[in-house]
């Protein structure tokens, strides 16, 4: 059987999560106390007539914390007992859950038991209190860049695609000024290449855009970058399919994240689609 374990910090997308792993064919349980995960799941399995039954469940804050406490020990359990067992955290840093709240108007979880918190301290207490699961982790997901459908499009990949896809190639364009993409590999730098945002007539464009493709073609640095980024790749990439991994990011940056990564991830990505399968593309930065 296949099973799912999502959990994750109030706001960064658990349900929705959960709402795609339903629509893909999962039996799904939310909020399920931890002291009940063992029997809940077998019992799934009685009432579940498929032959391979795939079913996710959702474990977070509201769990008591003694119980919370005692999961690994579950956790270990279920994966000697079930053939395929992963455990997705998701999780964004503390200033983005917080504006997410703000703009829903939603109620922590945590100051529903215990009004005296603030929600400041309701979203840094969370992470304190779902600590021993984070480290259980198979997938840890920061949502802080992701809107629904990244997310979505990001669970798909990772969690959905059938086993025979082999492993699956994310190319990530971003921006430095943001930070490097928590979920990065392999990273490369394209700073040093010439710039389009110095251009006035392409300044607002973006490296999908015709006008910075030409543009990025006529520079030897870019042509040569590219062809070293692809050499790599091209010899690297087979080794780790063949390693039997699941999924790996290439991400490639430059200042804003608008213009060089973006035409550059455009172009590796067509590149190696064609000899490897399950490859995808993900512009962290663009409006």
């Amino acid at each position: 059987m296949r099973l799912i374990i999502i959990s994750g910090r109030s706001g960064s997308g658990k349900t929705t999560a959960l709402h795609l792993l339903e629509d893909s064919g999962f039996y799904c349980i939310d909020n399920l106390p931890a002291s009940l995960f063992t029997s809940a799941i077998d019992q799934a399995l009685l009432q579940t007539e498929i032959i391979q039954p795939k079913i996710a469940v959702s474990i977070d804050a509201r769990s008591l914390p003694r119980q919370i406490e005692k999961f690994p020990e579950i956790f270990e359990k279920l994966r000697a007992k079930y053939i395929q067992c992963d455990l997705v955290f998701l999780d964004a840093k503390d200033e983005v859950l917080i504006k997410r709240f703000s703009e829903t108007r939603r109620r922590h979880p945590l100051t529903a038991t215990a009004r005296s918190l603030s929600l400041i301290e309701a979203v840094t207490g969370e992470s304190k209190l779902l600590a021993p699961i984070v480290n259980l982790a198979t997938l840890y997901v920061d949502t802080s860049d992701l809107n629904l459908y990244q997310l979505q499009d990001f669970l798909k990949l990772h969690l959905i695609e059938e086993p025979d896809l082999g492993t699956a190639f994310l190319i990530e364009s971003f921006g430095f000024k943001r930070g490097i993409p928590i979920d990065a590999d392999w990273v490369f730098d394209l700073r040093a290449l010439p710039n389009p945002y110095w251009v006035p007539e392409l300044r607002n464009l973006k490296g999908t855009d015709q006008g910075v493709i030409d543009y990025l073609n006529q520079q030897p640095e870019v042509v040569e970058m590219k062809t070293d980024i692809l050499t790599f790749l091209s010899k690297w990439l087979p080794r780790v399919a063949s390693t039997k991994r699941s999924y790996i990011t290439i991400a490639v940056g430059c200042t804003g994240g608008q213009h060089r990564s973006v035409y550059m991830a455009e172009q590796i990505a067509t590149d190696l689609k064609k000899t490897l399968k399950n490859i995808q593309v993900r512009h962290r930065d663009l409006p």
